[in-house]
């Protein structure tokens, strides 16, 4: 995402674009006086908001939000020290829930057949995350980045017999092995879980297509953040306890969702209504190389140049993928 709300270090509206139809759910919660009068609050604050986002134009747009989850996950890191990798992502997934109940005012009454996509959806989303986290806490930003890039990769490319996706698909792999052989010492664990994260990605893709053809709106995807929350959130507890609670903890990771998911969700959605889908793939594949350069800017995780090389083969191996994807018929 990992990922906008959704990506770990990415995840994030690239994954929804790959797979056609995806939409959130129309989910809503009741609310109670106080409730309503928050919202009304929330609504007065937001109000100006799309305006300044649409004034930016949609590459600076997907650029920024680019940089916004990958800066957010680096903060994110500095709270390992404090909370923990399982305390930073319950704080993160919290905080982005309760942002986005505060914008959509989910309901609890759903319709029997977005239920469980819904549920899986939030499952999906909670264990990506948290596999992400745990791999940033074992291996630098920037390799988790890109190995966990290879899951909607895999999406695009599989089932394709065309040579040219082959072609993309070897340059990803040599991409993973210079990684494996780039000298230091470079967490087993951590590119396992990285790799985890991945797959997750690449099952919350597939989910977002099942998602939006059931429901509608971006409700769902508030309560499917709410359903991640909730399930990370007894390992968030044991594995942090009370330091959760600490002013300046709950002020980074209110930061952290900020940066990491409200922020970037809401401007990949606006660019993608400017921009055609396949353009921001290709800003998108730029995202382990923004990676790399915020972990070595905010976290000092410098890389070897093998390693570079390796992460450079993953960025163009997906900006080539989308590219030159064969049209949906």
């Amino acid at each position: 995402m990992g990922g906008g709300v959704s990506g770990g270090g990415g995840g994030n509206a690239w994954g929804e674009i790959t797979c056609a139809g995806y939409g959130a759910a129309v989910v809503v919660v009741r609310v109670d006086r106080a409730g309503r009068a928050a919202g009304a609050w929330w609504g007065g604050v937001t109000a100006g908001v799309p305006r300044m986002v649409g004034a930016i134009p949609p590459t600076a747009q997907v650029l920024i939000g680019i940089v916004s989850v990958q800066v957010g996950a680096a903060l994110a890191k500095q709270l390992f020290s404090t909370a923990g990798a399982a305390g930073t992502v319950t704080l993160r997934l919290v905080f982005a829930a309760l942002i986005l109940v505060l914008v959509w005012r989910p309901s609890l009454r759903v319709d029997r057949r977005a239920l469980p996509v819904i549920l899986g959806y939030g499952v999906v989303l909670g264990v990506m995350n948290l596999c992400f986290y745990l791999a940033i806490e074992r291996i630098p930003l920037g390799i988790a980045v890109t190995v966990e890039f290879l899951g909607p990769l895999a999406v695009a490319l599989v089932g394709s017999r065309r040579w040219l996706d082959g072609l993309w698909a070897l340059l990803a792999a040599a991409g993973v092995v210079l990684l494996s052989q780039s000298g230091g010492s470079v967490s087993v664990v951590g590119l396992l879980l990285a790799l985890a994260a991945g797959v997750c990605w690449a099952g919350y893709i597939l989910l977002s297509a099942a998602l939006g053809s059931r429901t509608s709106d971006g409700s769902g995807l508030a309560l499917a953040t709410v359903v991640a929350g909730l399930l990370i959130t007894p390992f968030g507890v044991v594995g942090a306890g009370v330091d959760l609670l600490q002013p300046w903890v709950l002020a980074v990771g209110a930061g952290v969702a900020l940066m990491s998911s409200v922020i970037p969700y809401s401007l990949e959605l606006e660019a993608l209504r400017k921009i055609p889908p396949r353009v921001f793939g290709v800003l998108m594949s730029m995202e382990p190389a923004v990676a790399a350069l915020a972990g070595l800017v905010v976290l000092h995780e410098a890389l070897r140049p093998l390693q570079w090389v390796a992460i450079c083969c993953v960025v163009a191996a997906s900006a080539g993928a989308t590219r030159y994807a064969k049209p949906q018929p």
